[in-house]
């Protein structure tokens, strides 16, 4: 799922630059590349995760670096956090524009200011094996901490840990979790890879799981809209899900095996996910879903976020940043 392996070689500097001379808007020539504008970064620097802040700034992180990235005002900037990524899948921005992100090398959770102030909180745990992390309504962070086999809450500097592994009593660690999103009342949701299921912790801290109607579909992150409706994608199955009103629908991805990473849901309430083996982007609009190939035939994009104004950001692995302006990304 890399230009190499998932662990790469990295890239250890914090320097800021002018993205004007690698920004390319593809506003003219053919229908398909009109919309889109990207951002080229440093030729060793591969991104992963993506998230937008309510200031407007574009917060992601970089893998084999000791930096987390940010885009502002048409400037990307590289902070430096101190010691090299590895898989850094989980980030998230607060309500104050700091964002959030996963550490497994160091088993922490860290947490940069506005200003470039890190702060961090231990896992206590000799190892850390971390997926996708959340904000939830009250700043509170989650986590799926795959290593415990548990869905964590960070609050106030102290952890909780609903452990999951009951939901595959032969094989624990088959429960391990993945993907974290969290509602509007406060309900957490993730993905339990292997034992194929969908888990719901409510806010009382009461854990009930569902089995995905297709067998071993390779769950992978989750999303949920502001009405509540859960989707999420199915790597093996090629797939996407949504899970509402105690019913499940899937939705088969027209390009065969297209390597789905990544997704988010608009404001819109659309489902919107990544195509890494597709080189494009994907929405699902009332059960039809739309592929918008990315203007780079070699484009592998991984992550995905949708801001405020409906335009949709993504991250791709062969060392770029971009943007389908909400324009181009709308129903017709």
């Amino acid at each position: 799922m890399s230009r190499r392996t998932l662990r790469w070689a990295g890239l250890a500097l914090a320097v800021t630059i002018a993205a004007g001379a690698g920004v390319f808007a593809w506003r003219s020539g053919s229908d398909s590349t009109w919309g889109f504008q990207e951002f080229q970064l440093a030729a060793s620097d591969i991104p992963v995760g993506i998230a937008p802040s309510p200031d407007g700034a574009i917060w992601f992180t970089l893998e084999a670096s000791d930096a987390i990235g940010v885009l502002r005002n048409g400037t990307i900037q590289k902070l430096a956090k101190g010691v090299d990524s590895v898989e850094p899948l989980g980030l998230a921005v607060d309500a104050g524009g700091r964002a959030w992100y996963t550490e497994a090398p160091r088993q922490r959770i860290s947490r940069v200011s506005t200003d470039g102030t890190i702060a961090s909180f231990g896992l206590a745990t000799p190892v850390a094996r971390l997926g996708r992390l959340a904000i939830a309504p009250g700043g509170d962070v989650w986590f799926a901490e795959t290593s415990l086999v548990s869905v964590t809450n960070l609050k106030d500097g102290r952890l909780t840990r609903h452990v999951v592994g009951s939901f595959a009593p032969g094989t624990p660690m088959d429960a391990a979790p993945f993907g974290v999103a969290v509602a509007r009342d406060g309900t957490v949701w993730a993905t339990l890879q292997n034992a194929n299921k969908l888990l719901r912790i409510a806010p009382g801290g009461e854990k009930t799981a569902f089995d995905i109607p297709t067998r071993a579909s390779g769950l992978g992150d989750v999303a949920v809209g502001a009405d509540g409706t859960v989707w999420f994608l199915e790597l093996a199955a090629n797939k996407i899900g949504r899970f509402a009103g105690g019913r499940f629908e899937e939705f088969s991805v027209p390009t065969p095996r297209a390597g789905l990473t990544g997704l988010a849901v608009a404001p819109d309430g659309d489902a919107w996910f990544t195509e890494l083996r597709g080189h494009s982007l994907g929405r699902v609009h009332a059960g039809a879903i739309t592929e918008f190939a990315l203007p780079r035939a070699e484009a592998r994009p991984f992550g995905i976020a949708v801001d405020a104004g409906n335009n949709v950001w993504y991250t791709d692995l062969s060392g770029w940043l971009g943007r389908l302006d909400a324009e181009r990304a709308r129903v017709r």
